[in-house]
């Protein structure tokens, strides 16, 4: 399975409040459709697969919301692509399949999400590495 796209064609982010008390921060995929495309402009032997999709992060009580949504465009196996398709039509995914997809929207959607962060002053929804001075303890075991 290859990447051969992705695109968001929505983002929204909205601050509604100034208090961080008690602030509990919730993440969700939402995949609404998965169909087969035909394109002239892609030549490949395998399947075009389309997935639409929608990361929203929530920042609860009411502090802040993230809502991002967009397609991936995956070239995938025929045979694998036909097994997609034919469990979508139940509405569910093989777990492999599930995990590759939302890894992929994660990595990009995260990304975006730290960056629209930084321009409203939000706090960071995963947290980041960081450095820590090594309290005194640590310190005199080294010696």
């Amino acid at each position: 399975m290859r990447i051969i796209g992705f695109n968001f064609n929505k983002i929204n982010i909205e601050k509604l409040n100034d208090t961080v008390e008690n602030l509990k921060i919730n993440t969700k995929i939402d995949v609404s459709e998965i169909k087969n495309i035909k394109s002239d402009f892609f030549k490949t032997k395998e399947e075009l697969v389309e997935v639409k999709f929608a990361y929203s992060i929530n920042y609860d009580p009411d502090f802040a919301k993230i809502e991002l949504a967009g397609i991936v465009l995956l070239a995938v196996e025929p045979k694998i692509a036909k097994d997609i398709l034919k469990e979508w039509e139940s509405k569910k995914m093989s777990e492999d399949f599930r995990i590759t997809l939302f890894n992929i929207i994660l990595k990009k959607s995260n990304l975006k999400a730290l960056q629209l962060e930084d321009e409203m002053n939000l706090p960071v929804h995963i947290p980041l590495p960081s450095l820590k001075k090594e309290d005194q303890v640590s310190e005199k075991k080294n010696e």
